[in-house]
C-alpha cells in the first residue's frame, strides 16, 4: 500500500495552474515514473493543461499517459468496453455527499489492480478518509499543481516501502522443444497489446534464446550485461538494455551466443527479476528447460509459474516431478498453470489430454494444437500468431492464457473493479 497522509493538500493562496506557479525545489526529490499506463479524466481546461506539462516532465518518459475531456461518467462509459490502466485521474466537481455515488458506475468496471486519483473541489478531511478507506489512492483537492500531481503518483508506484509494482511469471518447458518459448513470447505480447500494460519480456536462455528472432529484433546488448554486471544494475542501466518490440512491450534479449560458458550462482537473477518488478507492470520470464541452482531460484521468486509440455510420457514424467517439486519450492502458493501444446500431431503416438492430467490432478489452462503452418509462418516472418491471423482459434487460446496468467476476468464477463469495496458500502455490490 502506498503511503498516506491524512491531511489533504492545497494549493497555497494565489496558486494554480500557471507555469510560473509551480515551485522548482519541490521536483528535486521526485524520482523518474515506472512503465505504467495512465488515463486522466479532465473537466477543467486548467487541469487539462497541467497534465499536459506532466506528459512533457522527464520523469515520464516511460510512462504511457492519455487525457481525455470529461469526468467520471466518460471514465465509466470508456472502461466499460476496454481495460483500465494501472492508474486513472479523475476530476470531478461533485459535491461530498454525492462523490462515492458518483464513483459507483467507474467502480463497477475498474479493473481489480488499477489505481485512482479524485481532484476534487471540496476541502473536506471526512470526505478524504471516506475515499480512502473506500480504494481510493489519493484525493486532492483542486486546483492541483504540477508537483503535487507527480508527488501524489510517485507516492504509488516509486514508495521504496510500497510493495513490488510488477507481477512476475516464468514459462518453462517440462522438456526441450516443447515450444515454452513461443508461448512465453505470445503471451507477453498479448499481455502488452490486450491490456495495453506495459510487460518487459526477459529471455534467460542465454545461449540459445530465441525471443530476438521471435521479434525481428537484433540487439546489441541485453540480459547478458545486466547478469554478468549486477553492480551497475538500476533503472537507467536497464533503460539502455532494453529493447521496444511493440507500444507496450520491451524486450531484455539474450545475446544467442556461444563465446562463453554460462553458468550462474543461485540468486544470479534475482536483482534482475526485483527490477523488473520494479520497472513495469508485467514481466514475463522465458526460462529455459534446466534443472539447476539459478533456475530453481527463479521459480521459486516469481508471482505464477506456467508449464508446458506436449502430449508423451516424458514429458508427462517430468511435468509430475516438476508439480511436485515446485510444491516444495513454493508451499504457501497455487500450483503452476499447465499449458499443453502441439496436440495432435499427425502420425506421432501421444498420450490422450484427458489422460495426460488424470496423475497430474491439475488442469490444462490451455491446450494448443498442432499447427505447423500458423506457428511457422509466425515464426519465420518475426512476428506472432495474433499479427498473422488474429481470428485464428490458436489467437483466441493465446487471449484467454493473457487474461488466466495476469488473474484478469475475461473481457466477455463483468468485470469485479478494484474499487468493488465501495460498492459493499453503498449497498450495491454484485455478488
Amino acid at each position: 500500500m502506498s503511503a498516506i497522509n491524512y491531511e489533504i493538500r492545497t494549493p497555497g493562496q494565489g496558486e494554480g495552474f500557471a507555469e510560473d506557479a509551480d515551485r522548482p525545489g519541490d521536483f528535486d526529490a521526485l524520482r523518474p515514473l515506472p512503465r505504467i499506463s495512465i488515463h486522466s479524466f479532465c473537466e477543467s481546461d486548467g487541469m487539462q493543461r497541467m497534465m499536459d506539462r506532466i506528459a512533457r516532465d522527464r520523469r515520464m518518459a516511460k510512462v504511457n499517459l492519455r487525457v481525455t475531456i470529461g469526468g467520471t461518467s466518460a471514465a465509466a462509459n470508456m472502461f466499460s468496453s476496454t481495460p483500465t490502466p494501472n492508474l486513472i485521474i479523475l476530476e470531478t466537481d461533485a459535491e461530498p455527499k454525492n462523490l462515492l455515488h458518483e464513483l459507483t458506475p467507474l467502480a463497477e468496471v475498474c479493473d481489480p489492480s488499477t489505481r485512482v486519483i479524485v481532484v476534487g473541489r471540496y476541502n473536506d478531511i471526512s470526505l478524504y478518509r471516506d475515499l480512502i478507506r473506500n480504494g481510493i489512492s489519493e484525493y486532492l483537492v483542486g486546483p492541483v499543481q504540477m508537483p503535487d500531481m507527480l508527488a501524489a503518483i510517485s507516492a504509488i508506484f516509486v514508495d521504496p516501502e510500497a510493495e513490488p509494482l510488477g507481477k512476475s511469471i516464468a514459462f518453462i518447458g517440462a522438456k526441450g522443444g516443447v515450444g515454452a518459448s513461443t508461448i512465453a513470447h505470445n503471451c507477453a505480447f498479448g499481455i502488452s497489446n490486450l491490456f495495453s500494460t506495459e510487460t518487459i519480456l526477459a529471455d534467460l536462455d542465454l545461449p540459445f534464446g530465441t525471443a530476438n528472432i521471435d521479434f525481428d529484433q537484433d540487439p546489441a546488448q541485453g540480459i547478458a550485461e545486466a547478469v554478468f554486471a549486477p553492480e551497475r544494475l538500476d533503472e537507467v542501466f536497464l533503460d539502455r538494455l532494453l529493447t521496444k518490440c511493440s507500444e507496450h512491450l520491451s524486450l531484455l534479449a539474450a545475446p544467442s551466443l556461444l563465446d562463453r560458458a554460462y553458468d550462474f550462482e543461485r540468486n544470479a537473477f534475482t536483482p534482475i527479476i526485483e527490477l523488473l518488478q520494479r520497472s513495469a507492470p508485467m514481466a514475463v520470464l522465458d526460462v529455459p528447460h534446466g534443472w539447476t541452482e539459478w533456475t530453481r531460484a527463479v521459480l521459486s521468486e516469481v508471482d505464477e509459474v506456467v508449464i508446458c509440455a506436449v502430449p508423451d510420457l516424458a514429458n508427462l514424467r517430468n511435468t509430475k516431478n516438476m508439480i511436485d517439486a515446485l510444491k516444495k519450492l513454493r508451499p504457501n502458493d497455487r500450483a503452476p498453470h499447465l499449458i499443453l501444446n502441439q496436440v495432435g500431431m499427425p502420425k506421432r503416438p501421444e498420450i490422450a489430454p484427458n489422460d495426460f492430467i488424470e496423475p497430474l490432478e491439475i488442469e490444462p489452462i490451455a491446450i494448443l494444437p498442432f499447427d505447423v503452418q500458423l506457428f511457422g509462418n509466425a515464426a519465420n516472418s518475426g512476428r506472432m500468431i495474433s499479427e498473422i491471423d488474429a481470428k485464428s482459434p490458436v489467437a483466441e487460446t493465446f487471449s484467454q492464457i493473457a487474461h488466466i496468467v495476469t488473474g484478469r476476468v475475461a473481457m466477455k464477463k463483468v468485470k469485479k473493479g478494484g474499487l468493488g469495496k465501495m460498492l459493499g458500502m453503498l449497498g450495491r455490490k454484485k455478488a
